[in-house]
């Protein structure tokens, strides 16, 4: 199913619902990435509160889902680097997401920083938590398959 790209803010918003929602992520991505917007204030603040909160809803469910996966794992290898995995897939994706042609490069760059940023501070928090187990196996996967590598 695709979508068209949106040209006004109540077309961004109704792909942005789709988003956070996970509704055909890689149709909704494509039509946001065609997009255009007139970006004036009302527009702009509205646009990026929207994407925004709606990048921050994946984060989070996306944090959720892997601290599951790691719950469920039993420290077993395999489920480990699998939950590490699709917490790196999702955060590249969110990256890729939340860096769309239509907002201002300047705004851009600020924007995919905050998925960076985040990116960076869940692999530190892995690394310190990793530290406190004895055998050493959890610090090496968490290095060897870092959730911001992308």
């Amino acid at each position: 199913m695709a979508f068209n790209p949106p040209t006004i803010y109540a077309e961004w918003s109704e792909l942005f619902d789709k988003l956070k929602d996970k509704t055909n992520d890689a149709d909704v991505l494509a039509a946001l990435k065609q997009g255009t917007i007139a970006w004036q204030s009302g527009v702009a603040e509205r646009f990026s509160q929207k994407l925004i909160t709606t990048i921050n809803a994946r984060m989070n469910a996306a944090s959720d889902k892997f601290q599951k996966d790691m719950t469920r794992s039993n420290g077993q290898e395999g489920p480990l680097v699998q939950a590490i995995l699709a917490l790196r897939k999702e955060l590249a994706f969110l990256s890729d997401a939340i860096s769309l042609p239509a907002i201002p490069e300047k705004t851009r760059a600020q924007y995919s920083a905050l998925v960076r940023n985040q990116a960076d501070k869940m692999q530190q928090a892995l690394e310190e938590s990793a530290r406190k187990e004895r055998t050493g196996k959890l610090s090496s996967l968490v290095r060897n398959h870092k959730v911001n590598a992308f």
